[in-house]
């Protein structure tokens, strides 16, 4: 987020610009890793139409917990979820909450508040408790119907991240970094109908645990590829540096202007 100089920077903001100036979406909902259900097998949606910032990080400079991010919220869109996930047997409950440090801390680079500001409604949703790569893509399947509405469906996480790691490594890619990120791409972006499954068998590699010692930030990627039906998944770009890869991906094509 301060780092303007780190190569993922401008390529946020691309990502951005294109949802702004392209997809032109009337809402966007997002499901970000710092979120799991509290309740298992039961999915929250934030309904608070002015969400604070949660600073769900410790030992940070005190300048990284006077950010702020304006958004606002939207009860019709939360709704709209919720009934979504109902109609597909998923439990649900409504919360009001702030916004954690996975959407707002991308989502200021990605839509500058000055440069590229949203300007439409954001709802988050949560993950579920487990780490059940099936049940996740399910929860994906459950809200593609939004994307009929022109909402826009972000998922927020990182191919590859082992903080544990971070300590030892530099900016060379780890081996699992190397090896998991590319068997990321083949799972993402092969054919739809063979996705789930070659997302499944990820978890189950030797190198899985290495690349993620928590599935927390791999599952929301498991969210966008449910919700993408058809559509075939294409890896936008990466990076694999040290115990972390910024791959970024995306579901569908962008029509031009």
């Amino acid at each position: 987020m301060y780092d303007v100089n780190h190569p993922v920077y401008p390529k946020l903001q691309d990502i951005g610009k294109e949802i702004t100036k392209k997809v032109k979406p009337k809402a966007v909902v997002v499901f970000s890793a710092h979120w799991q259900a509290a309740k298992e097998n039961k999915i929250q949606v934030n309904t608070k139409e002015n969400a604070d910032l949660i600073y769900d990080f410790y030992g940070f400079p005190r300048h990284y917990y006077k950010e702020k991010y304006p958004n606002v919220g939207s009860k019709e869109v939360a709704n709209s979820v919720i009934d979504s996930l109902r109609s597909n047997d998923i439990e649900v409950e409504a919360v009001e909450r702030g916004l954690d440090h996975g959407v707002w801390a991308s989502f200021k680079v990605a839509f500058d508040p000055e440069e590229n500001p949203l300007n439409v409604p954001l709802v988050q949703v949560s993950l579920f408790s487990s780490e059940d790569p099936h049940q996740h893509y399910n929860l994906g399947r459950a809200v593609a119907n939004l994307r009929s509405q022109n909402i826009a469906i972000v998922v927020s996480g990182m191919a590859v991240h082992n903080l544990r790691d971070l300590r030892f490594s530099t900016s060379q890619p780890m081996p699992y970094t190397s090896s998991f990120d590319e068997a990321l791409k083949d799972a993402v972006t092969c054919l739809p109908a063979e996705r789930e499954q070659k997302m499944v068998n990820l978890l189950r590699r030797p190198d899985a645990r290495q690349a993620h010692p928590t599935f927390d930030h791999l599952l929301p990627i498991f969210i966008g590829a449910g919700a993408a039906g058809d559509d075939v998944g294409e890896r936008l770009w990466t990076l694999k540096e040290g115990s972390m890869s910024w791959a970024q991906y995306r579901f569908g094509e962008v029509l031009a202007n």
